[in-house]
């Protein structure tokens, strides 16, 4: 597996594995046809990296480590709350190709994990890879949550909050889970690694499913697909092709034309503002 570690104008560092493999989550997945999902688990299209944001207690640049991003298939979209009896199910999506961003555990509050993901959603916006429309699912955040006391080093018992769909309610999420995490820690409780999902309506977490882990998944090279490879001339090539991004011209707007670093952070949040702009 070759790696190449590619640097961008915009404080995104990370290496590309110019040979990835796609493999296959032998799971059974009820809104896929197929009953399984492809995606990349050992040998993913993209390793370690990191993102800058700013700091929401020191209001400086902080890097948020990416563990990996693979490319895995769309599952479709079960609708629970149309019918007092049965799930729906829309299959619209299913089958489509998407990319999967992990990051490490570097974020401590709800408005940090908000300008992460703002950050994520002006990034693709810039490059057109995707429009960053959350209300449509187009873009979906989910957040892992857990607590620890003042002074432990270890992290505690994370639950996962599945596919929350605007910016106010990932912080929404947030600041209700790790309540509720605090509230069980504090009575004697303990907390039970589970998926999750967000009422937008209540504002609350209520539990999905319990939590899968990597061994339950039961990965396996998918055996129709060949390894994905790409050269490095086709790697050099996209980096060359890269429009100016959202830090770098940020970075531009408040050195050539003077303007603060907010407004400047503003008008570089969406791809369309900052056109309109120039």
């Amino acid at each position: 597996c070759v790696k190449q570690a590619v640097k961008t104008g915009l404080g995104i560092n990370a290496d590309i594995n110019l040979t990835s493999v796609f493999d296959r989550k032998n799971y059974f997945y009820p809104d896929l046809p197929q009953g399984y999902q492809i995606s990349q688990f050992l040998e993913p299209v993209v390793g370690e990296g990191f993102v800058e944001i700013i700091d929401s207690a020191s209001k400086g640049k902080k890097k948020v480590r990416i563990e990996r991003i693979h490319l895995e298939q769309d599952a479709g979209k079960s609708v629970h709350d149309q019918d007092p009896k049965f799930s729906l199910i829309d299959l619209n999506r299913s089958g489509v190709g998407l990319m999967e961003i992990v990051s490490k555990p570097d974020i401590f509050s709800p408005d940090e994990a908000i300008e992460y993901v703002k950050k994520i959603r002006a990034i693709v916006r810039a490059l057109g890879t995707c429009d960053g429309d959350m209300e449509k699912g187009n873009l979906r955040c989910d957040a892992n949550v857990s607590v620890r006391l003042v002074g432990e080093e270890k992290l505690g018992t994370r639950c996962e909050i599945k596919n929350i769909n605007s910016t106010r309610n990932i912080g929404r999420a947030i600041e209700f889970e790790a309540a509720r995490q605090v509230e069980i820690l504090e009575n004697g409780g303990k907390i039970d690694q589970e998926t999750r999902l967000f009422d937008a309506v209540t504002g609350e977490t209520r539990t999905m499913r319990s939590k899968e882990d990597a061994m339950d998944y039961r990965y396996f090279p998918d055996p129709d697909l060949p390894p994905l490879v790409l050269t490095q001339e086709f790697v050099d090539a996209i980096k060359a092709s890269l429009p100016e991004l959202p830090d770098a011209k940020k970075e531009r707007y408040v050195r050539e034309l003077g303007i603060s670093e907010y407004d400047a952070g503003v008008l570089t949040l969406d791809a369309e503002i900052s056109n309109y702009f120039e």
